[in-house]
């Protein structure tokens, strides 16, 4: 018996969720994100295979999905029904013989031991297609890391093993950002200093990236580059870090003191919540997304872990002032670093 890890992917989930609800959809593009209304301002949740093909992408606004595939059908996100997908998903990967870690609402990582990978894998997507309708793709791998990037080359509908034995073969030409932990900015840095690929990252001197990228850092990114990772699937419930809550407006702000009214109104609303769950903020970080779509944040430690809408706010304000209010405000988010629980 072998150890591995299964990371399952629900494949183009909240899309495929509305299709099953709507399956006259079936084909169509299929955008998802805010109301519904593409000449509102909101972003793309997520968005179907037929859209994607149109260059529509998660995080988009939803107004450039429109101009890039104005023939998709517009839905607004009904969350509800995608946590009761996602539970259902969930328990059906609990009925198997593995540590189940949920990562979020269409994924899950789960630990197995089986003489053959693979075939539990056909099992568990065939499980979760028979309760739910739902595909997922599964990268097996012999860590979370590989399994993770395992399942970038199972989908859509797929099955992908990725392990110590063929790590080089499939990952050493890839540029740098096919790793999991390295975004397009941290890649075209490593570019700057000469490496370009994942077999130039874990060959690297670590001398250069640590005077790159600082003492931690740079060997973490050289790490990351072996595909070595020995962080455990645990089957704990996840506890977030933060919580925050943000504001698309329909109409720029363009007055620095109705900018401070709705960062007021946002550390009170986030309050309340936070009182809802028992836990309190740390540190206050205030998000601002300028015209037309630079966005940038400031955060302030609180004196002490707080709640209180008060302290928020004035965490809030205090996080504001760092900016520079000189152009038009389309966004406001307040986000609190929560204390770990007792």
């Amino acid at each position: 018996m072998g150890r591995f890890v299964l990371h399952v992917d629900l494949d183009q989930f909240i899309a495929a969720v509305e299709m099953l609800r709507r399956p006259e959809l079936s084909g169509k593009p299929v955008v998802v994100g805010g109301d519904g209304d593409p000449s509102k301002r909101g972003v793309v949740s997520t968005a179907n295979y037929e859209a994607r093909r149109y260059g529509v992408r998660s995080g988009m606004p939803l107004r450039t999905a429109y101009k890039r595939c104005p023939e998709a059908v517009f839905l607004a996100v009904d969350a509800r029904a995608y946590l009761a997908a996602s539970a259902q998903v969930m328990e059906t990967l609990q009925t198997f013989p593995a540590v189940v870690q949920v990562m979020g609402w269409d994924e899950a990582f789960m630990a197995v031991e089986t003489n053959d990978a693979e075939a539990l894998a056909r099992e568990v997507q065939r499980a979760v297609l028979e309760r739910t309708e739902l595909w997922c793709s599964i990268g097996v791998g012999d860590n979370k890391h590989r399994a993770k990037l395992a399942t970038g080359f199972a989908k859509p509908a797929g099955i992908f093993t990725l392990t110590r034995e063929n790590w080089d073969a499939v990952m050493g030409d890839l540029s740098t950002d096919a790793l999991w932990g390295i975004g397009a900015k941290t890649a075209r840095k490593l570019l700057a200093v000469g490496i370009r690929t994942v077999a130039d990252l874990a060959e690297a001197d670590e001398t250069i990236l640590v005077r790159s990228f600082g003492p931690n850092t740079g060997p973490w990114l050289k790490h990351l580059a072996t595909g070595e990772d020995a962080s455990e699937v645990t089957a704990e419930p996840y506890v977030a870090k933060g919580r925050g809550i943000e504001r698309t407006f329909q109409k720029d702000l363009t007055d620095p003191g109705e900018v401070r009214r709705e960062v007021t109104r946002l550390a009170r609303k986030l309050a309340s919540e936070l009182a809802d769950d028992g836990r309190a903020a740390v540190r206050v970080v205030v998000k601002v997304r300028f015209v037309p779509f630079f966005t940038t944040t400031h955060g302030v430690p609180l004196a002490e872990p707080s709640s209180d809408p008060a302290a928020l706010e004035r965490g809030a304000l205090a996080a504001l002032e760092r900016f520079d209010l000189d152009r038009p405000v389309r966004l406001l988010g307040v986000r609190a670093e929560l204390a770990p629980p007792a």
